[in-house]
């Protein structure tokens, strides 16, 4: 077995405050509690910057700035992947003759290299991302932002089908497994469910008063969630619900009142606190493609939790609440309110996420060095 491994992250991983800087920093982390020695490579860009906390777990960390704006566009290559591309990158890799991880699509552009040709090389996807960046030009009116998003989607679709020659292909959800199964049938394709910071559940027993949504309100995928429960859903019921998260939208902000409560910029302990006293965790997603770790969050921390991924309700049982309409939103809704989070029911989500559990499934991933 390899006792080296080569990580290129899309993004620097830390904090573990979104769910691929999560996914790839507990995976850092599991791999370093196995002995695995990791040289990493992160691009940086936006407010993210160096940080010492990642040499804790990485025999080397490497920092590439990435391409933005004009400078990272290319006629035929999706700017997600054209916009990570640094000369360094290449050396750094040929230091040794180590397997490569390409943590997504992203990361991608130098696994066809001639001088990579004799590598192990490893493709971790974070999702399916033509679809990923197709849902999120549809969500909107038109404008420079959805024509990107658009042309992005395209680009991605025509190269998700010549997809670089990897041996394995780790997918993170069993939809998107059974998608590369489908697509790419000549590599080698398995299921390796997202990494946490959660080592067993905590959920509270007892009963809450109110409803909470969760994640990021600077983006529009969750910004439309959030829309569905306060304009769709919660418009009928009586219940509060708390909308919490980072940077809300002035739009967001606007849908405050009695009933419906917006907490920006929580503190991580004051969003773990909400997340285990509220009596339903709501968390509809119209992006299908991957997994949400706020759900993950949800069901390690808190009491009743709904969704609309049938997927992941179908991999971990009735643990997970599964709405497929507004008005079963509705139902569901009522009837969790009023039904207390009871001991038996802590176990058997207890039960349920050990398919999530850190060790066990990052034996899958060191079982391919």
């Amino acid at each position: 077995m390899s006792k080296k491994l080569h990580i290129i992250s899309l993004d620097i991983p830390y904090p573990a405050d979104y769910g691929g800087a999560i996914d790839i920093f507990y995976k850092v982390k599991a791999l370093h509690e196995q002995g695995i020695a990791i040289i990493l490579h992160c691009f940086q860009y936006g407010k993210r910057l160096p940080h010492t906390e990642l040499e804790q777990y990485c025999h080397k960390v490497f920092y590439y700035p990435r391409k933005t704006g004009w400078k990272g566009i290319h006629p035929k290559l999706p700017y997600i992947i054209s916009s990570r591309q640094h000369p360094e990158l290449l050396r750094n890799l040929c230091i040794d003759n180590e397997a490569i991880l390409f943590e997504g699509i992203h990361t991608t552009l130098l696994a066809n290299h001639p001088a990579l040709a004799h590598r192990k090389k490893i493709y971790r996807a974070h999702n399916i991302e033509s679809d990923y960046y197709r849902g999120m030009a549809k969500n909107g009116l038109l404008s420079f932002r959805q024509c990107y998003f658009f042309i992005e989607s395209f680009l991605l679709k025509r190269y998700e089908k010549a997809l670089p020659s990897f041996q394995h292909i780790l997918a993170i959800s069993p939809a998107d497994c059974e998608w590369f199964q489908q697509h790419h049938p000549h590599i080698s394709t398995s299921l390796l469910l997202p990494f946490h910071p959660y080592e067993a559940v905590c959920n509270l027993a007892g009963k809450g008063n109110f409803c909470l949504y969760h994640g990021n309100l600077s983006v529009n995928e969750n910004q439309e969630s959030a829309a569905y429960l306060a304009k769709e859903v919660f418009s009928e019921l009586d219940f509060p619900l708390l909308i919490a998260g980072k940077e809300p939208s002035l739009a967001v902000s606007a849908w405050e009142s009695q009933q419906i409560r917006i907490i920006p910029n929580p503190s991580k302990d004051n969003l773990q606190s909400l997340v285990r006293q509220a009596q339903v965790n709501v968390l509809p997603s119209f992006q299908m493609s991957g997994m949400k770790l706020k759900i993950l969050y949800a069901l390690f921390s808190g009491r009743h939790c709904i969704s609309n991924d049938a997927a992941l309700c179908e991999y971990i049982g009735d643990t997970l609440h599964y709405a497929s309409s507004t008005e079963v939103w509705r139902e569901k809704i009522t009837d969790l309110m009023n039904k207390p989070f009871t001991a038996e029911d802590i176990k058997k989500r207890s039960v349920a996420m050990q398919a999530f559990n850190n060790k066990t499934n990052v034996a899958i991933l060191v079982s391919l060095l």
